[in-house]
């Protein structure tokens, strides 16, 4: 038997393999020698903005990338804040290049402070960094002088009572390096003189660890000095000049740093970028710590207690003030506060409860509104960028606690007054009729308030008649004739 075989002719077969090959080949995602994340910080750095940034970076060493860019845009922010992100940039196992970017940013005061703690430091064109001197958060006594404010956090490093202080450069980011304002002389306060040396000390001993410009550094804490990103290169305060972040990986690449005390060369010329996005918990944290936010949840907060207080037994009120009163309490932990303005605060919103609980003609109710409104200007300073609650929210909620309070002092009022309709009370004056003819000894039965009641009366009754309660003894009442009592 003869069986016939069939052959495709050898061009077909390769141009079927090369196709094989192109779709296969397509199929398959490029692989990069490493792989880049890039964390990006706009605007004040906070807490949520901190948190955010070292989530990332331990979830980047825990996935194995090669190096995190830290790409900035800030006038500054929170002391401890920054701190935090420090520590984790020092503690990391892989390398982290803060980059200041796009065109127009700025790594003002705080921003500082992480460039020099970074592996890497590169700066956009028209950019600039600087102006890193500590700012209260109660604002400035004077154009040279700053006031320094003895209630808010204090730094890792205090040691006996050092104020804690905010890097705010949103109104130095304009001046040049030239400039030198005032430093904080012999005639400034001892705490002034502790917390400018704390930050000289700290940002000194980065650029020391990373070999950078320490003098500079030094000079942008006292005199506010600022620097363009070419002076910063020039300077040695920055390591690079990058038109963006795929020129940054190309100039970087096969550059060799001490990571943990391990060299580590960079590959990241053609490698994988991927950008982190915030998750839901940072959306959170961010709106949890915003000032305004956190000081309305507390108001609602206390709203909710006025109302359970109120209405008692509801559980609703209460339940829901305690939540609020909590979640901004958190969030305002999560804040340097200045604790006077927190105290009035308190105080003004106690002070409108007990005129809820125990009316006083409005004396308590204006002083809680005063103390109340007080406390919240003076809470945050200013001169911290986003640390400030805008008056209008601050007169708003005032204002609307005490319409609450008003409200509800006016309806215990008009509750006092109206009349009673139910108990003893209610009873005595009502009507009744009587059920048969009262005995010789005045007892008997009558109808009142829907209820057959024991009854006695100083008068015959008959049945029938119409009779008044003039007096109720746990179940027994005292009637009259309502004739009689109209007579």
């Amino acid at each position: 038997m003869r069986v016939n075989s069939f052959s495709l002719p050898t061009r077909v077969q390769c141009w079927i393999l090369v196709s094989l090959a192109v779709v296969l080949g397509l199929a398959v995602p490029p692989t990069h020698a490493s792989e880049v994340r890039v964390s990006n910080l706009d605007g004040i750095i906070s807490v949520a903005n901190a948190d955010f940034f070292i989530r990332s970076l331990e979830e980047a060493q825990a996935e194995g990338a090669h190096l995190v860019v830290l790409r900035i845009d800030t006038p500054g922010g929170l002391d401890q804040a920054m701190r935090d992100m420090i520590k984790a940039i020092l503690a990391s196992r892989i390398p982290v290049a803060t980059y200041v970017s796009p065109r127009g940013a700025r790594a003002a005061s705080a921003g500082t402070y992480l460039m020099y703690a970074s592996h890497v430091a590169a700066m956009s064109p028209a950019t600039n960094i600087g102006s890193s001197t500590p700012v209260s958060l109660g604002g400035n006594s004077g154009p040279s002088k700053p006031s320094w404010n003895p209630f808010g956090n204090a730094p890792d490093e205090q040691d006996d009572g050092a104020a804690p202080t905010e890097r705010d450069g949103a109104d130095n980011s304009a001046e040049t390096a030239d400039s030198k304002p005032e430093k904080p002389g012999p005639e400034g306060s001892s705490m002034e003189r502790k917390i400018v040396n704390d930050a000289v000390a700290y940002i000194k001993s980065l650029a020391e660890l990373r070999g950078r410009n320490s003098d500079w550094a030094e000079r942008t804490v006292r005199e506010a000095a600022n620097l363009t990103a070419s002076e910063a290169l020039e300077m040695n305060v920055i390591d690079y000049l990058a038109q963006d972040i795929t020129d940054l990986l190309n100039q970087i690449d096969g550059l060799t740093l001490t990571v943990q005390r391990k060299e580590v060369t960079l590959d990241t010329k053609g490698a994988g970028v991927t950008t982190i996005e915030p998750d839901w918990r940072s959306e959170f944290l961010a709106i949890l710590t915003n000032p305004t936010v956190a000081l309305g949840l507390i108001t609602l907060g206390v709203w909710g207690l006025i109302y359970e207080f109120s209405n008692p037994g509801s559980w609703v009120g209460g339940v829901a003030g305690v939540i609020f009163i909590l979640l901004g309490a958190y969030g305002l932990n999560m804040l340097p506060i200045n604790y006077a303005g927190g105290f009035l605060i308190l105080l003004g919103l106690a002070l409108m409860v007990m005129e809820a609980l125990t009316p006083a003609f409005g004396v308590l109710l204006v002083g809680g509104c005063a103390a109340f409104i007080i406390g919240a200007i003076i809470l945050f300073g200013t001169d911290v960028p986003g640390m400030g609650i805008h008056i209008g929210a601050i007169v708003g909620l005032g204002a609307a606690t005490g319409i609450l309070v008003v409200w509800v002092v006016g309806s215990a009022i008009r509750a006092r007054r109206s009349p009673v309709v139910s108990g003893s009370e209610a009873m005595v004056g009502s009507d009744g009729v009587v059920i048969g003819d009262f005995d010789v000894d005045g007892t008997g039965r009558v109808r009142a308030a829907g209820e057959i009641w024991q009854a006695c009366s100083k008068e015959p009754l008959n049945d029938g008649q119409v009779v008044t309660v003039t007096r109720l003894d746990k179940l027994k009442v005292t009637v009259a004739s309502k004739e009689r009592e109209h007579s």
